[in-house]
């Protein structure tokens, strides 16, 4: 679907221009002639980006842009400010107020456009599900009440410049200054970058300053990075490539040290804010993928897996075993200690059996005692070594808790070997199924054992 753009203009020839360009680039334009309509329209519609112009009728477009940042329906939509009068003052006050990027009418067309796929990609990118979207009430995620002091790499720029001891006047944030060939050895060691680089060209070569871009947007360690261009590269046709390369911002030579201060904290206002819900994602990939307690993969990760090994092992011909483990008599360790020694008991055991199975296992807790563990390209022969080495690990040194007592607990184990009676034997649920029944013969002959199945047919 077409991005939305809404169009915030009171000259109807201003919006009808503006209206034919977007339509001619496949966006589709909201015209709006005044700042009740934009904030009606926002609120309601959610456009993807709005282009605002500052000399509205009714409401000034400073208000608007204001109110826009504190509804939380429109906050996070990005906003081009478009300026008749262009003076450094009303500059300042549209990137105060909460703008995204600060354009004198009348716009160059193809820098427009470049920024408005710019933006729009940098909010994809970062479109993950909003907190108050996704909160249970109580369980809200608090909002950040504090930013660490950040960092920020000047570029190709000598440290005496005026443009820069302004900047490392008004930002708290710790300003160096390295070479591009320092900036590049620093990517390539490993080491700790910036959150915001500055490409500053001074005209000698501007190609190499796109260059520089490109390099810092496609590395793995960096792209997540925000990068500014400052100088004859950010400004014309070389904005719109810097742009379409990823720059998060480019701007003129003629930039004030005041504008781009403001600029820069929005940079990293935004790094962090894209930060955060990455990590959030992340935090919820890996709780959908593993058991909070021990670390271990879940029973919902688990499966896959399984169906991934018996079907490369029926391709290669070749058998893998499957583990049914289950603590005995935990109950009596939950029922006597109480439930946090139960606790300490699990992520214990479950460190002693992940450092007695190969880097190629899979281990994985499928129920509250209970652990899964699959061995792929394992014989009879080596589920056996493995699953006794496993009984063995658990009987031989007792369990420590934190108020010093020591636990004895063993381990009842059902193994089932796939692959040695034909293609019916890598059928995951009967394999599984083995594994489970061999399990209640361990419990049954007096737990602390191991009971063999050569098949799931």
């Amino acid at each position: 679907m077409s991005a939305r753009i809404l169009i915030v203009d009171d000259v109807a020839a201003n919006r009808i221009v503006q209206q034919a360009r977007l339509s001619a680039a496949f966006y589709a334009p909201i015209p709006a002639a005044d700042g009740a309509a934009c904030l009606s329209i926002a609120r309601e519609e959610r456009p993807d980006l709005v282009l605002l112009d500052l000399g509205l009728p009714d409401v000034s477009g400073l208000e608007v842009l204001r109110r826009l940042r504190r509804d939380p329906s429109s906050r996070d939509i990005p906003v081009i400010a478009l300026t008749a009068s262009g003076t450094a003052d009303e500059r300042l006050a549209a990137f105060a107020a909460g703008a995204d990027d600060v354009m004198d009418r009348p716009a160059n067309e193809r820098v427009l456009l470049a920024r408005l796929r710019n933006l729009l990609r940098l909010r994809a990118e970062s479109e993950f599900p909003a907190t108050e979207g996704l909160a249970i009430a109580g369980l809200g995620e608090a909002p950040a009440t504090f930013d660490p002091q950040g960092t920020i790499a000047v570029i190709g720029s000598h440290p005496s410049d005026p443009l820069w001891t302004g900047l490392a006047a008004q930002v708290r944030d710790r300003l160096v200054m390295v070479s591009r060939r320092e900036a590049m050895a620093s990517i390539s060691a490993g080491d700790v970058l910036p959150d915001v680089f500055i490409l500053h060209d001074d005209g000698q070569n501007p190609s190499g300053t796109l260059r520089l871009l490109s390099e810092l947007k496609s590395h793995q360690s960096t792209r997540h990075a925000a990068v500014c261009v400052v100088g004859p590269a950010g400004e014309g046709d070389e904005a719109a490539m810097a742009f379409d390369l990823g720059a998060d911002d480019a701007v003129g030579p003629d930039v004030t040290a005041e504008e781009l201060a403001l600029r820069t904290r929005g940079l990293l206002r935004r790094k962090r804010h894209s930060d955060r819900r990455r990590a959030r994602m992340q935090d919820g990939l890996r709780m959908a993928m593993l058991d909070p307690l021990t670390g271990l993969y879940n029973r919902r990760c688990a499966a896959p897996q399984l169906a991934a090994i018996a079907a490369k092992s029926r391709q290669d011909g070749t058998p893998f075993a499957v583990m049914v483990m289950d603590l005995d008599r935990f109950k009596q360790v939950n029922d006597e200690y109480g439930h946090s020694a139960g606790d300490q008991v699990l992520v214990e055991v479950a460190r002693r059996l992940t450092a007695n199975l190969r880097d190629t296992d899979i281990l994985a807790r499928i129920g509250g005692e209970e652990f899964l563990a699959i061995l792929p390209q394992s014989c009879m022969l080596v589920a056996r070594r493995v699953a006794e080495r496993l009984c063995q690990a658990m009987d031989d040194t007792p369990i420590r808790l934190l108020s010093g007592e020591e636990l004895r607990v063993t381990v009842s184990i059902g193994v089932a070997v796939a692959g040695a009676a034909g293609e019916d034997s890598y059928v995951i649920d009967g394999l599984v199924e083995q594994a489970d029944l061999a399990l209640l013969e361990s419990k049954g002959a007096g737990r602390n054992q191991v009971t063999y199945r050569m098949t799931a047919a």
